[in-house]
């Protein structure tokens, strides 16, 4: 299976750390935050990696080069970040069927398998990792609605009144569907091409799209304390390992 990562970010929240170096090569534990998800995708058995890069983005290109651990890597430019839907059309030309869709961003200890394994079921046009957050931070994230067979019926994005406290991880997968769904986003009051409007236009179509409950953790490294938290969280995750 394929996986587009999308590390094209600038960071601008996690400064200083990200005034020379694009933020998907802040380290969390001494490890940058691409080379955890590059980890974490291996794992679940990705034979192709495609990177959406951006901000310094030769600094990635040239600490990777063309393979990681022996995976294939190819390298798509996103010249402006214009929101997330935006990012996922520059890996279009790339993929070839089904794939898995990860933010650069996130450190993950989960069940990325399952989402895996439930695309692969047939049955979905989509599978998210999805997890339930703090009622007051909610407003952050993608925010879901679900119905009760556990498929999403509801996106939107950062709203200002959560419908659930239920909210996207930053892993997913797609059939192709989803980049004529991001070809007819249209720019969001912030001025970009939102994830969340794209998945609603398949939910209007009438695809299928399952919410996997995360079995883990995992944190969106946005600010410099989520990156020390993420640190606390991999020591305990290391410890809990070692007895």
């Amino acid at each position: 299976m394929q996986a587009v990562v999308l590390a094209a970010g600038k960071g601008t929240r996690l400064r200083p750390l990200t005034e020379d170096k694009p933020k998907a090569l802040v380290e969390v534990d001494g490890k940058p935050l691409v080379e955890d998800v590059f980890d974490n995708l291996l794992a679940i058995g990705v034979d192709e990696l495609i990177v959406v890069v951006g901000y310094r983005k030769e600094q990635l290109i040239e600490r990777y080069g063309d393979a990681y651990e022996g995976v294939p890597i190819t390298y798509a430019h996103q010249r402006e970040q214009l929101g997330l839907a935006h990012a996922i059309l520059r890996a279009e030309s790339h993929i070839d069927d089904d794939f898995v869709l990860m933010l650069g961003d996130n450190v993950f200890r989960g069940n990325l398998g399952d989402v895996v394994n439930r695309q692969r079921e047939q049955r979905a046009d989509a599978a998210f990792l999805v997890e339930e957050v703090p009622d007051e931070e909610a407003s952050r994230y993608g925010v879901l609605d679900t119905n009760g067979y556990g498929e999403i019926v509801e996106v939107v994005e950062k709203p200002d009144d959560p419908p659930s406290n239920l909210v996207m991880t930053g892993f997913y997968t797609f059939t192709p569907a989803i980049f004529h769904a991001c070809h007819l986003v249209q720019p969001s009051d912030r001025g970009e091409y939102e994830l969340p409007d794209a998945i609603d236009l398949l939910i209007q179509s009438g695809r299928t799209i399952d919410a996997i409950p995360m079995d883990g953790w995992r944190i969106d490294v946005g600010y410099p304390e989520d990156r020390e938290e993420a640190e606390r969280r991999l020591r305990e995750t290391d410890a809990l390992r070692s007895e």
